[in-house]
């Protein structure tokens, strides 16, 4: 398969036709090898316009949902990044072009192992995967000035979205009753408020749907 005109045209008929302008993340787009992100048994379509399984459960975002995302919470050179759910990491690896650092949490063992492999063997070492529970982000390094949750959830942890900087930008994919908003959050003092973007489906991220109710 022409993996780089498979990533030609997802650009050309995916990001472009759907609001994606800023060039660093087309860019990134276009030139990061998607295909080295999923098993290689979906290699064949890691370009197609929908989400892609990982192991464990996981997905690979769509593109334009991914792309559109990480545009409205207009990541700076400076910026210090948070992902939740780093999944293989190409996510992280797209947000790594448009700030300083990355902290990519991943809770799963053998998907923060194959993340941090292929990132290596792409030279981005502006990247750091961690360990540990999603629903916890991970303090240690905040506050962040952009944070991205790679998947979709129910709503967005307190304990998450306390972790952005003043000024700073959460963007996810917030899921009810099968209906997806992408949505960004915002941190102006002690004051957190969210805005909805724009449509939006992904699958959940393992451990973010929603609660099952008690039935009596």
């Amino acid at each position: 398969m022409d993996f780089d005109l498979a990533r030609r045209h997802m650009v050309d008929s995916q990001l472009l036709p759907n609001r994606v302008t800023d060039e660093r993340i087309i860019g990134a787009m276009a030139r990061l090898p998607r295909e080295v992100f999923v098993p290689a048994e979906f290699q064949g379509i890691a370009y197609v316009d929908e989400a892609v399984a990982l192991d464990g459960g996981r997905f690979l975002m769509k593109p334009m949902v991914m792309g559109r995302l990480i545009q409205e919470a207009l990541p700076q050179a400076s910026d210090l990044a948070l992902v939740v759910g780093c999944n293989t990491g190409y996510g992280a690896a797209i947000i790594s072009h448009t700030v300083s650092t990355v902290v990519a949490v991943e809770s799963d063992a053998g998907l923060a192992a194959k993340a941090s492999e292929t990132l290596t063997s792409l030279g981005i070492d502006t990247v750091a995967v961690i360990q540990g529970d999603l629903k916890k982000g991970c303090p240690e390094q905040a506050p962040y000035d952009v944070i991205f949750i790679d998947g979709a959830v129910a709503e967005i942890p307190d304990a998450i979205s306390r972790q952005l900087a003043d000024g700073g930008r959460l963007v996810a994919v917030v899921s009810k009753d099968g209906i997806g908003k992408a949505m960004l959050t915002k941190r102006h003092g002690d004051e957190i408020f969210s805005l909805e973007l724009f449509n939006a489906s992904t699958p959940y991220l393992a451990g973010f749907e929603p609660q099952k109710a008690f039935v009596f």
